[in-house]
């Protein structure tokens, strides 16, 4: 299962090890929708709009397990890459460790401040309670989300894409059927729909774990890793650190949007709610594609191979315009159909909302795709101020525009930002490719290998 992506063709390479990971983040995203669609079939329109109003404060917390889960696996990856088994284990021992301490503060900030980041939102009172039920229980798996987002990075780091893939199939249909079961017979509502999830992730979580620390033992080394290093803490965090505040600073940005979609109503966040869940799946698609570069360009960085870095970029561009095209053209085609898996066509206003959604952010899937694609090639060699950058510009546009243009066109004045800031973003990561991938002919430092 582990793979040296430093040796064979590029794009075979890449494809090979980006496929996996594309049906797992599939899968992920399907069963994410699946809380959204029986809520909204099962328990009504306010349960989908309170799922919807929550999701800003879930986001900032996967940004932090995202962001952790990026840091362990571009170093990792380039430890393997240089063939440096004792500081790759370390490195494995030290993110896991980490981990668990942030999980442990991550869920008791949210049990604190949980009813205060809602009001902060402006959540409106009918949906007040539901969100809050949901976002408890979502608090409570935090060691779970956490755990699986460490060992699916370690995982991607050693060029092992499948391994998560057969977890993530089991706990999505798990999720499902659970959901379906809790909802539809036990009749739990939006607790249900919370607590399938939590158990899926537990269970999905602690299998990685036992897995991922069998394969660590087949790597044999002479002197013993440390459990946790200091200096590899610190590459860690020159990675984790810019990755959390990128994803966390989207969060932030999306929080501010949500708090401008929840001054128009239930079926106006409904809408949002729904949408944007369509709107994730496609971006997070093209999001892996971006991680399956990180990781190439991470090993062949620590390998010294920037000849191969630049070729994987060009695979993984060929790769993301066609997917993106495809999601792109199924959601305008078929907007109506997609937001009628969520509400009843009965709906006119949510369905109405989601539609102008989708028909006007996804034709600029294939701008995003390119951004994270670049983005992915700078994070993974390290150039993390160039990669923080240009998500900021493109988050900050985004939000700025958003309070702009609602004032002229209400609700839809909001979904119209979306393609300025991401176009802005493509841009400054493409000319940071350009200054800081395509000059540097050496890879990786030998000082950057102390453990």
């Amino acid at each position: 299962m582990i793979k040296d992506l430093t040796t064979g063709s590029p794009g075979k390479t890449l494809l090979a090890f980006s496929a996996p990971l594309l049906v797992s983040a599939a899968f992920q995203q399907f069963y994410n929708m699946a809380d959204s669609i029986i809520a909204g079939k099962f328990v009504g329109t306010d349960a989908l709009a309170a799922i919807g109003a929550s999701y800003p404060v879930t986001m900032i917390i996967m940004a932090i397990a995202v962001g952790l889960n990026t840091g362990c696996s571009v170093i990792i990856s380039q430890y393997f890459g240089s063939k440096k088994i004792s500081a790759m284990k370390s490195a494995v021992y030290t993110s896991l460790v980490t981990a668990l301490v942030m999980a442990a503060a991550l869920t008791l900030f949210g049990v604190i401040f949980s009813s205060f980041m809602l009001n902060a939102l402006n959540t409106p009172q009918n949906i007040f309670d539901g969100a809050k039920t949901y976002l408890d229980i979502y608090i409570f798996g935090l060691f779970s989300l956490i755990m699986y987002n460490i060992c699916t990075g370690v995982f991607a780091a050693l060029g092992d894409s499948k391994t998560p893939l057969y977890f993530l199939v089991c706990s999505s249909i798990g999720n499902v059927f659970l959901d379906i079961f809790m909802v539809v017979s036990l009749d739990m509502g939006i607790a249900g729909l919370a607590w399938a999830t939590f158990i899926a992730q537990s269970v999905a979580a602690l299998l990685a774990f036992v897995v991922l620390m069998r394969r660590i033992a087949v790597f044999k080394t002479e002197e013993k890793p440390k459990v946790f290093s200091g200096n590899i803490f610190k590459r860690l965090m020159s990675v984790a650190i810019p990755s959390i505040l990128q994803q966390s600073f989207v969060s932030v940005g999306t929080i501010f949007i949500q708090a401008l979609v929840n001054g128009f109503g239930s079926d106006v966040i409904a809408g949002y709610s729904a949408a944007i869940k369509l709107n994730t799946f496609a971006v997070v698609c093209v999001t892996t594609l971006g991680s399956g570069i990180s990781s190439f360009a991470a090993q062949n960085y620590g390998a010294g191979r920037m000849d191969r870095v630049h070729q994987g970029f060009k695979a993984g561009l060929k790769m993301m315009t066609t997917i993106a095209a495809a999601i792109a053209v199924a959601y305008v085609v078929f907007a109506s159909q997609f937001m009628t898996l969520f509400v009843d066509s009965g709906e006119t206003t949510v369905v109405h909302v989601g539609v102008m959604f989708m028909r006007i952010v996804s034709p600029f899937y294939i701008v995003v795709g390119i951004k994270l694609l670049s983005d992915g090639t700078l994070r993974g060699t390290g150039k993390m101020v160039a990669f923080m950058v240009s998500t900021f510009t493109d988050l900050i546009l985004r939000v700025a525009l958003s309070y702009i243009l609602v004032i002229f066109f209400e609700e839809t004045g909001i979904w119209l930002s979306w393609p300025f800031g991401w176009i802005a973003g493509m841009a400054v990561s493409l000319i940071f490719y350009k200054i800081y991938v395509l000059s540097d002919k050496a890879g990786m430092k030998s000082d950057e290998m102390v453990v």
